[in-house]
């Protein structure tokens, strides 16, 4: 679904070709016919073609037509095995993508069913959603079905219901706060009582779902805002862009808590929830070319809390949160937004960036004699199965992580960074993977985590008076 979010951005016109028995047009290898075996009152058979509803059928086709269209996907193309979508934003571009897709077809011996095909539209039905110039919403044809979807009487009826709701739920704003009641009821020690409150959300969910908005394309090119909110057991999140007709939702997303998270302060369910909703949207924050808000309702996420929560990006984050802030906007802003407050009162934050360790990182990893010679052929152009070139810092990585150089004082002020944080909590070797004796050495000889280390002896006896002998 975010795919089609993104691809469709600039499109105005828009085509599906449906692909024709695509599974019996592989054949099977030669030799391998026998594990298609059946039999039949008229004999045994084998399949020469693959059949449908063998598990490794969809992977195996998706390859193919991956094969097929390897230059065209995601640029005015993209394929869901048979299901072929083509986007233009001229008639004339369009004109010449989908001669080029059928062209394409025809040279592999895959031919489209004419019937299921819409060629030249502004609007048409794709893998279960509306897309149209304007953006992505459900099929109006199920609202009916919909309402009138019964009542579940066992575990059994109520799950094809959580399947719709599950595939639909990008359309709903915290969606996961309204089926709480619903969620209770597939736990396996629980008996199933449908009871008021889970009916209320039953129907509540139900006209929600024919009353869904448009979500609209994501544009790299427009402001964007992260919304966050955060309660006892869940969190959600709307990504949403401002154009010069106002803002437009792109996404809603929401999530239970864990079990462990539920424990959680409510300042710390705020700041887990703007965590999860950067890394759920990571791929389109990285594309913006330009800043983007982060907004919640919680007042105590003041800027030292913030600095220091991400201070210790990487444990909440681990995909690099520190970094994904300066490549894309070199500043995070955080606006507190309450109910009856001016928009004057609105403030932002600057969280500073390590860029001179990143400097320094970059210049003595030339000046290590082992790396000094990877680095000289990855800029020939050669290819390592585990080193490469970080393409926005040009740091080099053993494959996903920063190469640290040979240097006392880069390595001690990384772990101070790391280890020393408020919100590290000073965490011992084994929580580092991959530590040496430099490293070993600093956590152990560090008072605040010897302070702070579990206890593991049996635990010491109370203070008792001792008696007062009655003799010598």
């Amino acid at each position: 679904m975010n795919q089609l979010l993104t691809v469709f951005n600039s499109s105005t016109l828009l085509s599906k070709i449906d692909l024709r028995g695509p599974y019996n047009l592989l054949r099977i290898k030669e030799g391998d016919e026998h594990l298609t075996a059946f039999r039949t009152k008229y004999g045994s058979h084998e399949y020469l073609v693959m059949p449908f509803g063998l598990t490794n059928a969809p992977a195996s086709f998706q390859n193919i037509v991956n094969d097929i269209f390897p230059d065209l996907l995601d640029i005015f193309v993209v394929v869901y095995l048979d299901d072929i979508m083509v986007f233009s934003s001229s008639e004339e571009e369009h004109v010449k993508h989908v001669t080029s897709v059928l062209q394409r077809l025809r040279d592999n011996n895959l031919f489209a069913k004419a019937s299921k095909c819409v060629f030249h539209a502004s609007s048409l039905d794709y893998l279960g959603y509306v897309v149209s110039i304007d953006g992505l919403k459900m099929d109006s044809s199920k609202d009916q079905q919909i309402l009138n979807w019964p009542q579940p009487k066992n575990i059994k009826a109520l799950q094809p219901f959580f399947g719709f709701s599950n595939f639909y739920c990008c359309f709903i704003k915290n969606d996961s706060k309204k089926i709480t009641a619903l969620t209770s009821l597939l736990k396996k020690d629980s008996p199933f009582i449908f009871n008021e409150e889970a009916l209320s959300q039953f129907q509540i969910l139900k006209e929600t779902f024919t009353t869904t908005p448009i979500l609209s394309h994501f544009n790299p090119s427009l402001p964007s805002i992260v919304e966050t909110d955060a309660s006892d057991y869940d969190f959600g999140a709307i990504l949403s862009q401002v154009n010069d007709s106002g803002k437009h939702s792109i996404a809603f997303e929401s999530c239970k808590l864990l079990p462990a998270e539920l424990n959680y302060e409510i300042h710390d369910k705020e700041l887990l929830g703007i965590v999860w909703a950067l890394k759920l949207w990571r791929a389109f924050l990285l594309s913006l070319s330009d800043s983007f808000e982060v907004l919640t309702d919680h007042s105590s996420l003041q800027l030292a809390t913030l600095t220091d929560a991400l201070s210790h990006w990487d444990y909440m984050y681990p995909e690099g949160g520190v970094d994904f802030i300066r490549k894309n906007t070199q500043s995070f802003h955080h606006v507190i937004k309450q109910d009856g407050i001016k928009e004057s009162r609105f403030f932002s934050i600057k969280v500073e960036v390590f860029s001179d360790l990143v400097d320094k990182i970059q210049k003595e990893v030339w000046q290590d004699k082992y790396y000094k010679e990877i680095l000289k052929q990855l800029a020939r152009g050669k290819l390592f199965t585990d080193y490469s070139l970080e393409p926005q810092v040009k740091l080099l990585l053993f494959k996903d992580r920063v190469v640290i150089p040979s240097n006392e004082e880069i390595q001690l002020n990384i772990l101070q960074k790391h280890h020393d944080s408020p919100l590290a909590g000073h965490p011992g070797q084994e929580k580092r993977a991959g530590m040496n004796q430099f490293i070993k050495d600093y956590v152990s000889s560090c008072q605040q985590f010897s302070r702070n280390k579990n206890i593991h002896h049996k635990k010491f006896g109370s203070f008792k008076p001792l008696q007062i002998p009655s003799g010598p």
